[in-house]
Formats: structure tokens, sequence, C-alpha cells
């Protein structure tokens, strides 16, 4: 399996997929300006918390057959904070 790191930016808000066990979609503007389609499974509950719109991230993981790319790790590297 090939594992890629990406970098960008969150275009969209976190959506739950599924609750148990949780299951996220947010969707990504790579820094090549791509949108991407994400999943985030592992520390979903902390992705969630920490990720707004707007948000540059660091991810890591890797696509699966529906060229969704499942997030293995992250770093949420700035937020856009509210005034």
């Amino acid at each position: 399996m090939n594992r890629f790191a990406i970098n960008g930016r969150i275009v969209s808000e976190p959506k739950v997929l599924k609750l148990s066990p949780l299951l996220l979609f947010v969707k990504i503007e790579g820094d090549s300006g791509h949108r991407i389609n994400c999943l985030v499974h592992q520390h979903g509950l902390n992705f969630l918390y920490q990720a707004t719109l707007n948000s540059h991230v660091a991810l890591y993981g890797h696509y699966n057959d529906r060229k969704q790319f499942v997030i293995s790790k992250y770093a949420i590297i700035s937020t856009k904070v509210s005034a």
C-alpha cells in the first residue's frame, strides 16, 4: 500500500459519517490547488475538536479504492481564529 504526505487547508467542515466506530469526512485543498476527499478514522474525535474551516494541515495516509484519501496521521499547523 502506497503512503503519501499532503499539505493543504480544510475547505469544508468535518462531517460525521458514522458514529461507531467514528468516521469523518472532510475536503482538503492541497498546496497544488486540487481538492481531495478525505476520511478520518484514527483519532477522529481529536480531529473533530481541532480542525476548523481554513486550518492548514499536514496529512499522512493512503488512497482507498474509491480514490478517497484515508488519513492515518495528521497535524494541525495553524488555525484561523475568529475575533
